[in-house]
C-alpha cells in the first residue's frame, strides 16, 4: 500500500474545512446522506464560530495510475493563535496543501503557515480555491503566490471546494507529487504522540503517527518520556468514522486506548515504544510554545453549584483545566491566590482568541462557571542586583528601589491591507507606540506594513480596530522579537487609602493617568455608598495621579429640630461630623465582586 501523509494549511476562512469535506466525498469515505458542512469540525464551538480550533486526522483510500493509495490528511486551524496545532500537524506529515482564496489572495497567515511547512521540510502543493465566485481572480492570485512565496504560478491547482470542481485532479496530484514517508530506521516500534483527549469511559485516548515498527492490540507499551507502562486494549482509525483495527503499521496514523486513567501519564510530543524491546532513542518532540497573553481564571463563587447548573468550586476548575490541557498543550496554568477572588489559576495563552476559546471550552466541556481577569503580557524586570525576574502579574513586581528597569515584549507585526487604508493604519500604529520598519508592495491595491509594537498595545482591541478600519480586508501576523526597557510604571489602585492588588496594572507613563481615570470611574459606579466618604485613588509610586470620591450616605440628623436656635442644629451636625471621622478611621470598605469584574473586563 502506497501511503501519503499531508496537512491542509491556509489563512482563516480560505476554505480548508470545505476542501476536506470534498476530499472525503471524492474518495467515497462519506456518502451523500452522511455528508454535512465542516464534517471534521466536531466541536459545537467550531461550527458556531465557523473556525477550526483542533486539527483533525483522517484516513481515506484513493486509486491513481492503477495503484491504491492510503491518504492520511490533517485539517488544521487557520488563526495565528492556533499556530502550535499547525506545527504539530506538520511534524506528522511529508507534504502540505496550501489553500489560498482566489478572491482575497495571499494573506498574513498564508505566509506564516507556508514558512512553517518549508521549515519542516515538507513538499507544498499550492491550491487556489473558490474559483467559481464572480470576484475570483485566479491568475492574479497565482502571480501573488509566486511573488510572495516563490512557488511557480503554473504549479497552482484551481479548485472550487464548494462545487467539487478540480478535486479529482488534486487527489491525483497528491498521489503523484507528494513524497512517500521516509523508510523505517529501526524494526523497534516508535510512534509520535501528536494529540490526546480524555474520554469518561475509555480514559486517555492517545493519537499517534507510527514512524518505525508495528503496534498491535495486546502489546505492552512504554511512554519513553514518563516511563509508564500500559497494555493496548484498542486501536482505532478515523476513516472518518471510528474504525477498530488489529494493528497500526509503518507510517500510519491512529489512536490508542490502553486504560490510561491519569492525565499526567501522557505528554504530547512523547514517543510510544514496546516495553519488551524498547527503541534506543526517542523521536524529536515539539518545541514548547511561547505564551503571549496571561490572565487569571477563578471559580465564580465558592458554592458547589450555581443557578445555571454548572459547578463553581476550585476543585471542579482544576479538573476541567487538567483535562483540557491534555487536549490543548499550548496553554500553561499555575495556582494563583487573590484576596478579592480566592484561589484560581494563572493561565498563559498564545493570543486573545486562544484565551477566549479556552474559557468557553472550560465552561462547556468542563461544566464550570469562571471569572476571568483582564489579559496581561509577560514582563522582564532587571534588578539592581544584576538578576532578571519574569513577571506575569503586576502584583508580583518587586519594590521600586530594587528595580533597575522593566522590559516589555516587542512584537514584529506584519499587516496586509488595501492601499486605501494605509494612512489610517499608520495613525493607529503610531498611537500605540509603534515603530515603522517597512512598507512593501504586494499587488495592485494591496500592500504590507511592517511595524514593531509593544505586545501590551496589541492584546486589547488592536485587531478589532484593524478590521474596522479596513472593513474586514486587513490581516495581521505577529511574533515577539525582543524585550525592551521603556518608561513603564506600576499603577496602584487605592480604596480608602488601602492598595487593592487585584486591580494593579503596568502601563506606559504617558497613558497611566487616562487608564487610571477609566478604572476609577468604573469603580465609583460599582461600589455602594457607605456611612463615610470613600476616596478612590490611583498612584504611581508615592504620587497620586487620579482621584474619585464616593460621597457618604447622609442621615438628616436635624429633622427633629423643627424650631428653636440655629446653634442646636450646628451642634448636631458637628456631632455627626465627628462620628463619621471616627467611623472612617476604623471602618472598612466592602468591594463587591461585580466591581472587580467591571474593571477587569477592559481597562481601555
Amino acid at each position: 500500500m502506497n501511503i501519503r501523509n499531508f496537512s491542509i494549511i491556509a489563512h482563516i476562512d480560505h476554505g480548508k474545512s470545505t476542501l476536506a469535506d470534498r476530499l472525503l466525498q471524492a474518495t467515497n469515505a462519506l456518502s451523500k446522506r452522511e455528508a454535512r458542512a465542516q464534517f471534521l469540525d466536531s466541536m459545537d464551538l467550531e461550527r458556531e464560530r465557523g473556525i477550526t480550533i483542533k486539527a483533525s486526522a483522517v484516513s481515506v483510500r484513493h486509486r491513481c495510475d492503477g495503484k491504491d493509495f492510503e491518504l492520511n490528511f490533517i485539517d488544521t486551524p487557520g488563526h495565528v493563535d492556533f499556530t502550535y496545532e499547525v506545527s504539530r500537524a506538520l511534524t506528522a506529515c511529508e507534504g502540505a496543501i496550501l489553500v489560498v482564496d482566489s478572491t482575497q489572495g495571499v494573506q498574513a497567515q498564508t505566509v506564516a503557515n507556508a514558512y512553517l511547512a518549508v521549515a519542516a521540510g515538507l513538499e507544498l502543493i499550492p491550491v487556489i480555491n473558490k474559483i467559481d465566485l464572480p470576484a475570483a481572480d485566479p491568475d492574479g492570485v497565482a502571480m501573488e503566490i509566486e511573488q510572495v512565496l516563490g512557488l511557480p504560478a503554473e504549479d497552482c491547482v484551481l479548485v472550487s471546494a464548494k462545487s467539487g470542481q478540480g478535486i479529482p485532479e488534486l487527489l491525483d496530484l497528491i498521489c503523484r507529487k507528494l513524497p512517500a514517508p521516509r523508510p523505517a530506521k529501526t524494526d523497534k516500534l516508535r510512534g509520535l504522540i501528536f494529540d490526546a483527549k480524555y474520554d469518561d469511559y475509555r480514559g486517555v485516548v492517545v493519537y499517534v503517527r507510527i514512524f518505525d515498527g508495528t503496534l498491535k492490540v495486546g502489546d505492552k507499551i512504554r511512554m519513553m518520556g514518563t516511563g509508564r507502562h500500559f497494555m493496548v486494549s484498542e486501536l482505532t482509525r478515523y476513516t472518518p468514522h471510528i474504525t477498530r483495527v488489529k494493528e497500526l503499521g509503518w507510517a500510519q496514523v491512529g489512536s490508542i486506548c490502553a486504560s490510561i486513567k491519569s492525565l499526567g501519564d501522557v505528554r504530547v510530543g512523547d514517543t510510544v515504544t514496546l516495553d519488551g524491546s524498547p527503541a534506543d532513542e526517542a523521536l524529536p518532540g515539539y518545541e514548547e510554545p511561547k505564551q503571549m497573553v496571561f490572565c487569571d481564571f477563578y471559580p465564580s463563587s465558592a458554592d458547589a453549584e450555581t443557578g445555571t447548573g454548572k459547578k463553581a468550586s476550585f476543585e471542579a476548575l482544576r479538573e476541567a483545566i487538567e483535562k483540557l490541557s491534555l487536549n490543548d498543550a499550548s496553554f500553561t496554568f499555575e495556582v494563583q491566590h487573590s484576596e478579592a477572588l480566592g484561589f484560581g489559576y494563572r493561565c498563559g495563552f498564545l493570543g486573545l482568541l486562544h484565551m477566549d476559546i479556552i474559557q468557553e471550552r472550560l465552561e462547556r466541556e468542563g461544566g464550570v462557571e469562571i471569572v476571568q481577569t483582564a489579559p496581561t503580557v509577560k514582563y522582564l524586570v532587571d534588578l539592581t542586583s544584576g538578576e532578571e525576574v519574569e513577571i506575569h502579574n503586576p502584583a508580583d513586581l518587586p519594590d521600586p528601589s530594587q528595580m533597575a528597569a522593566i522590559r516589555e515584549p516587542i512584537a514584529k507585526l506584519e499587516i496586509m491591507c488595501p492601499t486605501e487604508n494605509i494612512g489610517d493604519l499608520i495613525k493607529l500604529c503610531d498611537s500605540r507606540r509603534g515603530i515603522f520598519k517597512a512598507q512593501r508592495f504586494l499587488s495592485e491595491g494591496r500592500q504590507i506594513l511592517d511595524y514593531e509594537l509593544p505586545m501590551a498595545e496589541i492584546i486589547y482591541d488592536f485587531y478589532d480596530k484593524l478590521k474596522s478600519l479596513t472593513r474586514g480586508y486587513g490581516t495581521m501576523d505577529y511574533h515577539v522579537v525582543a524585550y525592551r526597557a521603556d518608561n513603564l510604571a506600576k499603577v496602584n489602585i487605592l480604596v480608602n487609602g488601602e492598595v487593592v492588588e487585584a486591580l494593579s496594572l503596568i502601563c506606559h507613563r504617558s497613558t497611566a493617568d487616562i487608564r487610571s481615570r477609566l478604572i476609577l470611574s468604573k469603580l465609583k459606579k460599582q461600589i455602594d455608598r457607605h456611612q463615610f466618604e470613600i476616596a478612590l485613588q490611583a498612584a504611581v509610586g508615592g504620587k497620586i495621579i487620579a482621584r474619585e470620591s464616593i460621597q457618604a450616605m447622609r442621615k438628616n440628623v436635624t429633622a427633629k429640630c423643627y424650631g428653636g436656635d440655629i446653634s442646636r442644629k450646628r451642634k448636631l451636625l458637628e456631632k455627626q461630623k465627628e462620628g463619621k471621622k471616627r467611623m472612617k478611621q476604623i471602618g472598612s470598605v466592602s468591594i463587591p465582586q461585580e466591581a472587580f469584574l467591571a474593571v477587569l473586563e477592559q481597562s481601555e
